[in-house]
């Protein structure tokens, strides 16, 4: 598993509300949950859907943005299995932080999302990097468990053998 693609970033204790506020959930299945991702956020008004043009991934250097790059605790809060969902949906692929809240770590990779533990200086770094209004690119490759793209050369990355099997076999 290659993934390329630009890099969106998100600070500390993102809960799953805002992940995907309860509101945003009354669909039957998975697909179209995307469009409530960071909805309290994203939308001006959020019945019309009006976008703020300030919010990250309203802006087009980051529309197609398909690693997140977070801070500590990412997917805090309620144990709904909708966040992976949503996060998937609108195109996420892989997030990367220092930590993750175990509920919502275990919840993405049963849904073919990869959360990346990296320490909390590296992703720093990473901030850094993908810092302003250009995006930063990076390669995910899942089989070397490696970051390519970021200054200083590969991030290597550990990821438990039978999730990343599952992963590689789109299982």
């Amino acid at each position: 598993m290659h993934l390329a693609g630009k890099v969106w970033k998100f600070g500390d204790n993102i809960d799953t509300d805002v992940i995907i506020p309860s509101r945003e959930m009354k669909r039957v299945s998975r697909e179209g949950l995307g469009e409530g991702l960071f909805a309290n956020w994203r939308y001006r008004d959020v019945a019309t859907r009006e976008e703020d043009p300030e919010f990250v991934l309203n802006r087009e250097a980051f529309r197609d943005a398909t690693i997140l790059l977070a801070g500590e605790n990412f997917g805090c809060g309620s144990s709904r299995e909708h966040a992976p969902w949503a996060l998937e949906d609108y195109g996420f692929k892989v997030i990367i932080a220092p930590s993750f809240a175990d509920i919502f770590f275990n919840n993405s990779f049963k849904n073919g999302l990869l959360p990346i533990v990296l320490n909390a200086a590296t992703v720093d770094g990473l901030f850094k990097q993908a810092g302003g209004d250009k995006a930063l690119e990076l390669t995910v490759d899942l089989e070397a468990q490696q970051i390519r793209g970021a200054e200083g050369g590969p991030i290597g990355f550990d990821v438990d053998p039978f999730r990343k099997h599952c992963l590689l076999e789109g299982l």
